[in-house]
């Protein structure tokens, strides 16, 4: 890989050997204090995570240290340069990686590298070798000629990061490279991050994967601005030593006892894995409720190690109680059979492309049905045509016992929708949008009011009512395409990538909304890239190249993973091992 610049250049008055020093930061947008003397360190040769909610400041933060936004205060030195004074020399010692990468979907993979040279000032002609490291890198030499709109998002995320590192950055800046991301494109991700480290550079990853920031050799936690913890993760995970346990084995009870686990005082978080719940205990508390509820649900109540997650919303305060007061306002669902959803012989075809290729299964009431695999499996593409959004090429696929070939437009009104694209109407008001949701499913009168006031309290958006949905932070905006798709309260609801790039207690809130929705008899299929999200899911169906290769329960799928290297597996050691068993049979047939 291409070394980083040359660090001897550069001023070394205030900052020693550090690749970023961070002096008393300040920044406001009118109101809003978006950071509030932030001071900190970040070295070179070392991983820095950046994490906190939604609306702590970590973009308005990699953007000052860009040189893309000026401090209202304080003073920040990158690679020995002032971010303000000596701007253009920022752009040429750091690499910066966006959020929302500025790729040209028009033009091909080696287009785009040579476009961002041109941009870094660099004669292409006199680069052929840096192009051929670089694509070598990130294993996209086989797709140069591939237009970058058809890559998958692994495989931007990889044509990103050879953009960023165009000119050799000191630092490398990447805001939230693993959105959308699957594990196995994520773990290229790493790959390439820390060989990157080991040659000397300084890279900061911006993240809402708390499992990536547990990787980082250091975290810089903030907080409504403020930086909450400076150090490596182990150190801040190690204050919860004592405080997390799990009751196994708690089945078909799980949701309830986790409900009634997060209304407990004593407990500030939960979560489900598997057919067990995962609690953390508040500071200073006791056993004997959470051993109590134990005792009541017939489960054993097991001391687990502390993970980086648990100290992270421990530090925050908690996460959110048990309790959906959106499902308690919804009837019990009423179906006329058990099987809520099911396809058969499902296939799809673009051309000679085949996206979804052969998916039979079953979903049932009230199930939460999980729908995994890597960048372009087919899953968006088999939810589309549940949806009733695609036609098959063949096949058939019901919803509440409608043909969707026959009767398209009434199971459309049985289901609620949630896109992975954020498809909300940019030029409407978030109460306009709450407005056209209602209107579309036939909601009028008295009933229409109330169902949008509910919504509007249900998801915090009073705040937002005149606001355009792109001017809301990432959480509200899902909270807001939530709402619109539950609006007319479907028995079938439909989430693809619901929490992509929201924060852990907002991701929280949504399954407490999710898993109240699946206690009311709504049958919920969900895809998802988080791993510890697949958790929560009765039943997993994995897609890979097309594909259907396993459908389980999550506890049964970390089983078959299972091996000398890795006695207890995660989910993504499952995902991880069910794509390369996949991969050895395809080679043995070959």
């Amino acid at each position: 890989m291409p070394a980083a610049a040359d660090r001897s250049t550069g001023l070394r008055d205030d900052g020693g050997d550090a690749a970023v020093v961070i002096d008393r930061l300040d920044k406001s947008f009118g109101t809003v204090h978006a950071l509030r003397g932030l001071s900190a360190r970040i070295e070179y040769g070392r991983l820095t995570g950046l994490v906190g909610p939604d609306g702590a400041g970590k973009t308005t933060l990699m953007r000052i240290l860009t040189g893309l936004l000026v401090p209202d205060a304080g003073r920040v030195t990158l690679a020995g340069f002032d971010v303000v004074q000596d701007n253009d020399a920022i752009h040429v010692a750091s690499g910066y990686m966006p959020q929302r990468f500025g790729l040209y979907e028009d033009l091909s993979v080696m287009e785009n590298m040579r476009l961002y040279a041109q941009l870094r000032g660099m004669d292409v002609d006199r680069n052929a070798s840096l192009f051929a490291e670089l694509l070598d890198f990130t294993r996209l030499g086989p797709f140069t000629k591939r237009l970058a709109g058809k890559l998958s998002g692994g495989m931007k995320q990889k044509l990103g990061l050879a953009c960023a590192l165009m000119a050799r950055p000191a630092v490398l800046l990447l805001d939230e490279p693993g959105v959308g991301v699957d594990p196995v494109s994520r773990q290229d991700l790493w790959r390439m991050v820390q060989a990157l480290t080991d040659e000397g550079m300084a890279v900061v990853w911006s993240t809402a994967y708390l499992d990536e920031a547990e990787r980082c050799d250091s975290v810089l936690l903030l907080n409504e601005g403020h930086l909450a913890f400076d150090g490596p993760p182990g150190e801040l995970t190690e204050r919860l030593a004592g405080r997390s346990f799990r009751l196994e084995e708690v089945g078909e009870q799980r949701r309830a006892v986790l409900a009634r686990a997060l209304d407990l005082d004593t407990v500030g978080d939960g979560v489900i894995q598997g057919a067990g719940v995962r609690v953390v205990l508040r500071a200073g508390s006791d056993t004997e409720q959470i051993q109590a509820l134990a005792d009541r649900a017939e489960a054993r109540l097991a001391t687990v190690p502390a993970r980086f997650e648990d100290a992270f919303i421990d530090l925050l305060g908690g996460g959110p109680g048990g309790t959906s007061a959106l499902a308690e306002r919804l009837p019990a669902v009423e179906l006329e059979s058990d099987i809520a959803v099911s396809c058969r012989n499902l296939t799809k075809r673009f051309g000679d492309f085949t996206a979804t290729d052969d998916v039979s299964f079953e979903v049932r009431k009230g199930e939460i049905f999980g729908l995994l695999g890597p960048n372009g499996a087919g899953k968006s593409t088999t939810f589309k045509m549940l949806c009733g959004l695609l036609k098959p090429t063949h096949g058939e696929a019901h919803v509440v016992g409608l043909d969707l070939r026959r009767a398209t437009g009434a199971a459309k009104a049985r289901l609620g929708y949630m896109a992975q694209k954020f498809s909300l109407y940019g030029l409407l008001s978030v109460r306009q949008n709450l407005e056209f949701a209602a209107g579309v499913y036939g909601l009028e009168g008295e009933k229409r009011r109330e169902r949008i006031e509910e919504m509007i309290e249900t998801f915090d958006l009073a705040a937002w009512l005149s606001a355009a949905p792109d001017s809301l932070p990432l959480g509200h905006k899902q909270r807001l395409a939530l709402a619109c798709a539950l609006m007319h309260r479907p028995p079938v609801l439909f989430l693809d990538e619901p929490t992509s790039g929201v924060d852990p207690i907002t991701r929280r809130e949504f399954w407490t909304h999710i898993n109240g929705l699946s206690r009311k008899g709504v049958t919920i299929m969900v895809t998802t890239h988080f791993m510890d999200e697949a958790e929560y899911c009765d039943r997993v169906a994995m897609l890979y190249r097309a594909r259907l290769i396993a459908l389980d329960t999550p506890d049964a799928l970390k089983r078959g993973a299972v091996s000398v290297a890795r006695p207890d597996p995660t989910m993504e050691d499952a995902f991880i091992h069910l794509v390369e068993s996949a991969d050895l049979t395809d080679e043995a047939v070959a």
